[in-house]
């Protein structure tokens, strides 16, 4: 039977009664009394002398025969204070169930929240959102994969999705997956194969699969905010060798190739994923911990199932090559629309892959809000095709080829509030060895910080700090007493800089900074990231003096031990990072974007132009 046929459905939507039991994993009926019920009846007793009910009266509706309405109550009563620990008054607390009695009431579950009391409607509790409604479903469509693990038959859906996905390996080109406490780096490929049907149209005849459009990915440690990097397929660069593993499961060195496009990173001489993930280390000093790879199909199907993106035009488009033709004004648009709308250049800005890029960033900053939208939270149907879609149009790495592991990236990436995730591009000017202008190169005024700001994890937003108690206390570091440069006493350990920066910095402090009692303690046993100088507490003085000369932040101070020299007295460490830029080269990081990079975010609308 249904609510409504109890007479427990007074305003109820039946689907609300069906609450999933989590020690199960099945989903059950739980109903609201809204009227007195009841009781379940026990086995019938012994009839009574006269067959009847005691003093006449009619039998309670659902009493079992031979017992009155008053006896009910009593027996509710005894009930209610056996469970609170006393007895009920004027009657003793029984030992055991006696035949003739109701069969106690379900016990309520382990944390299950008290009902109301029978005859009393109260207001339904508020369900709090959960943290899970907010992952970032672009990557993948992975909120479905949390929603529906928890469902009936999820366990099954979860295998399905697992057989959807495809991965191949990173030839150990990145950091072996991302960190739930680290910064997190995906580096975000889209390809121009012609794969699936309908595809005929796009893209070159007959390629292989460039990096096409190519977005690096960076959430910062705290989860507060992100910053994706788009990267010019026409920028001139050095792809670095690529050792890449064949079908057989031998490996190749695919030779590197110095001043080509961006885009020859994939798909040119045999060059997977990896080798794009090479060619963005080399580039940027970033280096991914995972990436994910998508063709032509997966803008399409990501489009339709949300019901469609909604894109603003500040002038008409008409594409013959992408076949795009929308009238300036507001547009939704899914499937092949969408598709065009991202592979239209020539009726936007001044018609080239820049042009292209920015009308991308406004199409990927809808996407996010239409994904983060209620409307497509609370719709089981557009969750369940995000999964399917995300799964079967993307290729991932092989550290990131579970569906368990999609899960728990959609949830870190579900932290983000989409405010702070802001779009931006490698500054680039035209390259100046061609008079017709078709590539470009690194724009070396601003390149290379905006590298910095992604290595330092330094939002390109105002955010609220999460951990001001801790940046006060490394700031700190820094102030206080300074001991004077010839008090200073340091081993220096080359962790990861270019070879010779050791003995090039130790020549450097002692010769022009006055830092007599340093010496060259040879390469570090691990290569750190970093620059760090590791110091005991009463060093603090000649760690101030050190940072002051070498300009070192106060993260790069790290309170320890001291250790002892060739000449058996105490010291600190220097170990030069990856970081390192060179002796007298100040390694404090910015703590904000410059003014004059051009970023967007994705809570803000634009219009192409």
């Amino acid at each position: 039977m249904d609510a409504h046929s109890r007479g427990r459905g007074e305003n109820i939507d039946p689907a609300d009664q069906w609450v999933l039991n989590p020690d199960t994993g099945e989903y059950e009926l739980r109903l609201s009394p809204s009227a007195p019920q009841s009781p379940i009846p026990g086995p019938r007793g012994p009839r009574r002398p006269g067959g009847g009910n005691p003093g006449g009266g009619n039998l309670a509706p659902g009493s079992p025969r031979g017992r009155s309405a008053a006896p009910d109550r009593a027996a509710d009563e005894s009930r209610s204070a056996e469970q609170s620990g006393r007895a009920a008054p004027g009657r003793k607390t029984p030992e055991r169930e006696t035949p003739g009695r109701e069969v106690p009431p379900q016990r309520r579950r382990r944390g299950a929240p008290e009902e109301p009391p029978p005859g009393r409607r109260g207001r339904r509790p508020v369900k709090k959102k959960s943290k899970a409604k907010k992952v970032l479903l672009w990557t993948g469509g992975t909120m479905a994969f949390v929603v529906l693990a928890a469902g009936v038959g999820g366990y099954l859906y979860l295998e399905h999705l697992n057989d959807n996905i495809t991965s191949v390996s990173d030839d150990g080109a990145g950091t072996g997956g991302f960190s739930k406490d680290k910064a997190i780096n995906i580096l975000l490929i889209g390809t121009d194969k012609r794969t699936g049907s309908g595809n005929e149209g796009y893209g070159d005849k007959g390629s292989e699969g460039h990096a096409d459009t190519t977005i690096l990915l960076h959430v910062s440690k705290d989860r507060s905010n992100a910053t994706a990097l788009s990267i010019p397929r026409d920028l001139i660069v050095d792809i670095p060798d690529c050792p890449t593993q064949q079908e057989d499961g031998s490996e190749k060195v695919i030779p590197g190739t110095p001043g080509v496009r961006f885009n020859t990173s994939l798909g040119q001489s045999g060059r997977t994923p990896s080798c794009t993930m090479r060619t963005v280390t080399e580039l940027t000093g970033v280096k991914p911990d995972n990436f994910m790879v998508a063709d032509f199909n997966a803008v399409k199907t990501l489009t339709s199932a949300v019901g469609g993106v909604e894109v603003c035009l500040a002038k008409d488009i008409d594409d013959p090559d992408s076949h795009l033709q929308l009238p300036k004004g507001t547009h939704t648009i899914e499937g092949e629309d969408a598709l065009a709308f991202v592979r239209t250049r020539h009726s936007v800005g001044l018609g080239g892959d820049l042009s292209r890029i920015g009308l991308q960033q406004q199409f990927l900053s809808a996407l996010m809000r239409k994904l983060k939208s209620n409307d497509t939270l609370t719709s089981p149907s557009k969750m369940i095709k995000l999964a399917e879609a995300g799964t079967e149009a993307l290729t991932v790495d092989s550290t990131l080829g579970d569906i368990n592991k999609l899960k728990d990236l959609g949830l870190e990436l579900g932290k983000l509030n989409v405010k702070n995730l802001t779009f931006t591009t490698v500054p680039v000017v035209d390259n100046p060895a061609e008079k017709v202008k078709a590539t470009v190169v690194l724009n070396d005024a601003k390149a290379p910080e905006v590298f910095d700001l992604i290595r330092n994890d330094v939002s390109f937003t105002e955010v609220k700090q999460q951990k001001k108690k801790e940046k006060a206390a490394v700031a700190a570091r820094l102030k206080g007493e300074k001991a004077a440069a010839s008090e200073v006493r340091v081993r220096i350990l080359n962790g990861g800089a270019v070879a010779g920066s050791a003995q090039s910095t130790l020549s450097w402090l002692q010769v022009e900074q006055g830092v007599t009692k340093s010496e060259n303690a040879g390469n570090a046993p691990a290569e750190l990231a970093r620059t760090t100088l590791e110091y005991a507490p009463d060093q603090a003085a000649q760690a101030r003096r050190l940072a002051a000369i070498m300009g070192l932040s106060g993260s790069a101070m790290k309170p320890g031990e001291s250790v002892t020299n060739s000449q058996g007295v105490a010291a600190m460490t220097l170990t030069l990072g990856k970081d390192f830029k060179g002796a007298g080269v100040s390694l404090t990081p910015p703590d904000k974007a410059p003014d004059d990079i051009e970023k967007s975010t994705a809570d803000k609308v634009e219009c192409a132009k």
